[in-house]
């Protein structure tokens, strides 16, 4: 069973940056791919960003492109998401989640574990 444990969230003002990390437990097939999602408060969970853990092929919502980053450390089995110029709309629950493949990688159903998730509250 594969575990996945988010860290790094927090209560930042507008303008900073935040690096978010995911602690996998292990590597398998079906973890070959991997996400970033997030849930405002009142709103459905939202693809964010996603990375291939082989190929570091990347992938990003229209709506983050150029403030976030999402990258990876084979060695640590860690995923990482840097967001910079951090806006009160980017609050809500950070979860990482897993898969084996890119096939729909924006579809959180497509994806087979996940975390618990870490806070991001972003003052004005």
């Amino acid at each position: 069973q594969v575990q996945l444990v988010e860290s790094g969230g927090g209560l930042v003002q507008a303008g900073d940056s935040l690096r978010l990390s995911c602690a996998a437990s292990t590597r398998t097939v079906n973890t070959n791919f991997m996400g970033w999602f997030r849930q405002s408060p009142g709103q459905e969970r939202e693809f964010v960003a996603a990375i291939s853990w082989n190929s570091g092929n990347t992938y990003y919502a229209d709506s983050v492109k150029g403030r976030l980053t999402i990258s990876r450390d084979n060695a640590k089995n860690t995923l990482y998401l840097q967001i910079d110029n951090l806006k009160p709309e980017d609050t809500a629950i950070y979860y990482c989640a897993a898969k084996r493949s890119d096939t729909y990688y924006n579809n959180q159903d497509t994806y087979y574990y996940w975390g618990r998730g870490t806070q991001v509250t972003v003052s004005s």
